[in-house]
């Protein structure tokens, strides 16, 4: 499904690494582009991929790898939009990397949540550029078209309106999910941190999964060399019976206190249609 092509658009390329994007998001996106980018000036193109079922996931791992590199690779497409999270991106092929050309190296990959894991490796390798940001799946959400055009008039001509702004903005950052960074971190898909502000968010955690997370990344080695975390929003946290006794943020700034990383406070992401862009550095 793609918007009509023009002479001189941008392209925007969405695959789905980890689950599948319903249809009918996708077509609200588009007519979301429609209404928006009246002027021609973009193209979105949903890889059939997107919509394919495997159990969990968009397909198997193969056809999900298979569907990501021919869209990376593609040198008539400017931007990778990764079409929503959940679970998957971690079991696409471990030469993925090695995979990609000179095509893949001048575009930027917007998403969030799971996709943080190949946000993260890409970041690494120093492969295009990685940024956190909202995804198709949002449109969704309450107050959904606002994320879109959020990430779409940022892509297509850098509009500042929708970046993360509380941080330094002469800073270096990355932001991620603390689940998925937990799960990350330590490994050949964790991202470079060193004199990076660390932004974090979370949905549906209990605060002590919140909180045994928190220890792997805070402990991990790799963290003593950022310049500081943030906190985002931490949504639907789950009712811990008994009571954790702590908030999202004082366990957050717990850890930080042990791994004597500085806390500088709250930051605007988080898994909603207020989710702000930021873009690696």
């Amino acid at each position: 499904m793609a918007v009509a092509n023009k002479q001189g658009k941008k392209r925007i390329g969405v695959v789905a690494p980890s689950r599948c994007l319903p249809k009918a998001a996708a077509t609200a996106v588009a007519r979301h582009i429609d209404d928006i980018f009246d002027d021609g000036s973009l193209e979105v193109f949903f890889h059939p991929q997107c919509f394919h079922s495997e159990g969990h996931f968009a397909g198997s791992d193969a056809v999900r790898t298979a569907a990501f590199l021919e869209v990376a690779n593609d040198p008539g497409i400017d931007a990778v939009w990764f079409a929503r999270g959940g679970y998957g991106a971690a079991r696409l092929v471990h030469d993925l990397y090695d995979r990609l050309g000179p095509g893949a190296r001048d575009k930027e990959y917007l998403g969030y949540s799971d996709l943080g894991v190949l946000l993260a490796g890409l970041q690494r390798r120093g492969i295009g550029r990685a940024v956190h940001g909202p995804m198709p799946i949002d449109i969704t959400r309450e107050n959904g078209e606002a994320a879109i055009t959020r990430a779409l008039r940022w892509l297509v001509s850098k509009d500042d309106a929708g970046l993360e702004k509380t941080a330094d903005p002469s800073a270096m950052r990355v932001a991620f999910n603390i689940t998925v960074l937990a799960h990350i971190i330590g490994t050949s898909s964790a991202p470079e941190l060193s004199g990076r502000i660390l932004m974090l968010e979370d949905i549906d955690e209990y605060a002590y999964a919140l909180d045994r997370s928190l220890y792997a990344i805070m402990t991990n080695q790799a963290v003593a060399s950022c310049a500081g975390v943030m906190l985002g929003r931490i949504s639907e946290v789950r009712e811990n019976d008994p009571d954790f006794g702590m908030t999202p943020e004082d366990i957050v700034q717990y850890w930080c206190e042990r791994a004597r990383v500085p806390y500088l406070g709250r930051c605007d992401i988080g898994h909603d249609a207020d989710n702000k862009i930021v873009p690696f550095s």
